[in-house]
């Protein structure tokens, strides 16, 4: 990048806009496999087996579940790649992407709802996973149960050493910055493999080798299975939204836009197919072997006899666990509360307060609270593909990809992304109505029908809505303005991005 941060620093003295962090990257060391790792830590887990069972027990076939599969996972790689590409063309990370579009203030709004989704689900993901430390310790050790009988605010005193164990573990690797985040995934992911193999193997020849992959336990007429397909599809693109709103926040570090759009490849479409296959296989293997589909994998690990089958499967699974856990839930809210911020909190001391705040909401209430995972994070959760849909249309419609990388560390009313007071009046404008939208479809019980499709729709409406509303492309302003504003201004090159 060819604005250096001593000159960034200098155009926000307040320190309201700018710190190290936050600036343009300068070291771009993630490769394809980086990115590749990146995916098998965010899809190689207990939540994506269960998401893909979950397809089966609706009544698809295996067959079904894998078509749901690749076409979620198509919609998925290419949205990636637009995201990502935003973020490796500019070097910037997801809030200070938001202010192109919402203003250097304004972008403390997607910034924030981000934030507050992530850390309830850090949260829950780690009460989650220390409840598989639980049994695993209470396996092993069965005089641990007078532990499990006493209870503080709600969780076992055993549990509370689980917990606190993987909170710890998982903090170390945050606060040691992006290149532990890194170094962390690209072991992380491709551990869980081992286990979910084994087992495969295992129920197979339980199973006599006979895997009926047309098998449906609730069997769909034509249309019911075709929208179940169409359904499963876009529930998966929902499940990973979270992801491809701040996506920009790991490829900032890419060597290439080549290296994202390869590493997506094998990660989305390649890898998610593949452990689908191996979940959907072991399901059906569950219904041919136990009489029914077990939807948990730690369930059918915990029937195999062997003791220390079950305590390696079982920390391979909270490796899986913690991975998905930081890659998802944990690098977006350190960068986000460092935007509120910056000269105060850094990315560690971000991802420090988001842990200390997961910790505070008590998580194992929040999860046992269906009000709350449902309509709260839920409702929140809508929000994003409004979200994306703005910033999306404003990067690559109304800019067409040329952005002004000084202007964004602008606090002065002179800056492009200044807007009105630092907000973007119309993108809040658009913003509003649509993510509306997008949850009364997620959440009103007369709209279930359409509930998985309510991020799409959010994303459509919002970006179509922001680019009328904005007045349409600008391209040739923008580019006959990069004449007199030279290295600052950097222009993605759109056909890059597929």
């Amino acid at each position: 990048m060819a604005t250096d941060h001593q000159t960034l620093a200098a155009l926000d003295p307040s320190g309201r806009l700018y710190n190290e962090d936050l600036a343009p990257a300068t070291e771009r060391k993630w490769s394809t496999y980086s990115f590749f790792a990146v995916w098998m830590s965010a899809i190689h887990n207990i939540g994506t087996y269960t998401f893909v069972a979950g397809l089966f027990v609706i009544g698809l076939t295996g067959w079904q579940v894998l078509a749901a599969i690749l076409i979620g996972t198509g919609i998925l790689f290419f949205g990636m790649n637009w995201a990502g590409r935003m973020g490796q063309r500019t070097g910037v990370p997801f809030p200070v992407m938001a202010r192109i579009s919402f203003g250097v203030w304004g972008a403390n709004i997607p910034a924030l709802i981000r934030a507050v989704i992530a850390i309830c689900w850090y949260g829950i993901q780690t009460y989650l996973a220390s409840m598989a430390v639980v049994v695993l310790l209470l396996r092993i050790d069965p005089a641990l149960q007078s532990w499990q009988d006493q209870s503080f605010l709600g969780l076992s005193l055993l549990g509370w050493v689980c917990f606190l164990l993987l909170w710890v573990l998982q903090l170390v690797v945050i606060t040691r910055g992006m290149e532990a985040v890194r170094r962390f995934q690209d072991w992380a992911g491709p551990i869980v493999w081992v286990v979910m193999l084994a087992m495969a193997i295992w129920l197979l020849s339980q199973a006599h080798w006979n895997i009926p992959m047309d098998l449906s336990i609730a069997p769909l007429s034509g249309g019911d299975a075709f929208l179940g397909v169409l359904t499963g599809a876009f529930l998966l693109v929902a499940t990973y939204a979270t992801m491809l709103l701040n996506y920009c926040d790991f490829t900032r570090f890419a060597v290439s836009a080549k290296a994202v759009v390869r590493g997506n490849f094998w990660g989305i479409p390649v890898n998610f197919a593949a452990f689908a296959a191996i979940s959907i296989t072991m399901t059906i293997g569950t219904v041919v072997v136990f009489g029914k589909a077990i939807t948990d994998p730690a369930l059918i690990l915990a029937k195999v006899p062997d003791t220390t089958v079950l305590v390696v499967g079982a920390v391979m699974f909270i490796v899986a666990t913690i991975g998905v856990n930081v890659v998802l839930n944990f690098v977006s809210p350190a960068y986000d509360l460092a935007n509120v911020w910056p000269k105060h909190i850094t990315f560690k001391r971000g991802g420090l307060i988001s842990a200390v705040l997961a910790l505070l909401v008590m998580p194992w209430n929040l999860y046992s609270n269906p009000v709350v995972v449902n309509y709260f994070l839920g409702g929140l959760g809508a929000f994003l593909g409004p979200l994306f849909g703005i910033m999306a249309a404003d990067f690559y419609l109304v800019r067409c990809g040329v952005v002004d990388i000084k202007a964004l560390y602008r606090s002065d009313e002179s800056g492009e992304y200044f807007y009105r007071k630092g907000v973007n009046p119309k993108a809040v404008a658009v913003f509003i109505p649509t993510a509306v939208v997008a949850a009364v479809l997620a959440l009103v019980p007369a709209f279930s029908a359409a509930a998985a499709f309510a991020w799409p729709v959010g994303l459509v409406s919002a970006g179509l809505a922001y680019y009328f509303v904005m007045g349409g492309a600008r391209r040739s302003g923008a580019v006959a303005d990069a004449g007199t504003q030279g290295d600052d201004l950097t222009e993605v090159d759109l056909e890059g991005a597929v």
